[in-house]
């Protein structure tokens, strides 16, 4: 199908600007009560997918051949939360911050002036070499895979799989073990840290297969509908080593947006691999007083198709476009919360080095500001036609 006819057909919605008031009206998940075809307006105002599909294998989908019938268990009933017990949080803990070291020569968790971190073999071209996931919190647990800290109303964390170890398979357990370390809060943000994201052995494209494994897993823990559940998330390629997810879950109950100009990354045709993308294009968390959503990585896709293919001057404004639905959808405006007081932080891969002075120069006219942190990796994409993907996260301080 051509790049023009995708565009054509994306669905259109009104042009009703959505407050964030309107957005934070009410605390249930904002992918409740999805009509099957066409965008609608739910309760709380905001933007929901068309065409969730029924789960289950598709008519070609083979079981994966390293997973035994034990990795199987009955789908259980959840309204978000995992059903396992919680990490006890122990008086010995060690306190800090949950955090993201990048430009590591390999990923691995590792140690930095006694602070324990997850380190990302992703190259920083500029601006900060380190994001926060909690800032402060006790740390609960070093069990592998899994190092978890908990300032007990949210968890944030990172899991590494063995060196070696299956992709799909990898994916499908690391989640596993996400989930019963979330026990008793839901995810509202995942970082994926994919190991040669865009190689293909065996003839299936290694982000594809770490798809069906995070995609299997979501279906086994939340079962049929598990869409509703997708947090914010994104996923980029590293050279070499082992596959790392980051994650946060909260207390709160997060509300899930789409963007109106692109099909839901879940209701993905079988062109994009055996199992779609598992994960919302934004999710919105209200704590106290304040606000935060996470946007996910955000690339030029329009409908389901790549815009400008390998073209970086063409996919910067078709990014930023998507980024100005997205915030508008999830209430906080075109221009992505510039104007209405939201403190912004912003990550942008670019899959070639020699591409950063071109990306940085666009985004200083365009989108960034004095006051936004900023953050430039060379990061492998999701799709080997992507020449650049930019992530998100606003935090308003007092709604």
């Amino acid at each position: 199908m051509s790049q023009d006819k995708d565009y054509e057909n994306t669905p259109k919605v009104s042009n009703d600007v959505v407050t964030l008031h309107e957005v934070l009206g009410e605390s249930k998940l904002a992918h409740e009560n999805v009509e099957r075809n066409g965008l609608r307006r739910d309760k709380q105002a905001a933007w929901v997918a068309p065409g969730i599909r029924k789960t289950g294998l598709r008519r070609f989908e083979k079981l994966p051949g390293p997973y035994h019938h034990s990795d199987f268990t009955a789908s259980r009933p959840s309204s978000g939360m995992s059903s396992a017990r919680p990490f006890p949080v122990p008086k010995s803990a060690t306190t800090g911050p949950c955090r993201v070291l990048f430009g590591a020569s390999a990923t691995a968790v590792g140690h930095t002036d006694g602070e324990l971190l997850l380190q990302v073999a992703l190259p920083v071209l500029g601006g900060h070499a380190s994001e926060t996931l909690l800032p402060a919190g006790s740390l609960i647990s070093r069990d592998q895979p899994c190092t978890v800290f908990t300032d007990r109303e949210e968890i944030a964390g990172f899991a590494l799989a063995p060196a070696g170890e299956e992709l799909e398979f990898a994916a499908f357990a690391l989640y596993r073990r996400i989930f019963a370390a979330a026990a008793g809060r839901r995810l509202c943000r995942i970082w994926n840290y994919v190991p040669q994201i865009n190689a293909v052995p065996g003839g299936l494209e290694n982000y594809r297969r770490f798809c069906r494994g995070r995609s299997r897993a979501f279906e086994e823990h939340f079962g049929t509908g598990f869409e509703r559940e997708l947090p914010s998330a994104s996923a980029v390629g590293v050279a070499s080593g082992p596959l790392a997810v980051a994650f946060l879950a909260t207390t709160a109950f997060p509300q899930h947006f789409e963007n109106p100009r692109q099909v839901p990354a879940f209701s993905y045709p079988a062109d994009y691999g055996p199992r779609p993308p598992s994960f919302s294009r934004a999710t919105l968390v209200r704590r106290g007083t304040s606000a935060r959503l996470f946007i996910s990585g955000t690339a030029a896709i329009r409908g389901h198709a790549t815009i400008a293919p390998d073209d970086l001057e063409r996919q910067l404004p078709c990014t930023l476009e998507n980024l100005q639905a997205i915030a508008r959808a999830a209430g906080a405006g075109p221009a992505i919360g510039a104007v209405e007081g939201w403190q912004r932080s912003f990550k942008v891969y670019l899959r070639h080095a020699a591409d950063f002075r071109v990306a940085a120069r666009f985004l200083e006219q365009h989108l960034l500001s004095a006051e936004d942190a900023v953050t430039y990796l060379q990061a492998d994409l999701c799709r080997a036609d992507l020449r650049v993907e930019i992530e998100a996260v606003l935090h308003l301080p007092n709604v």
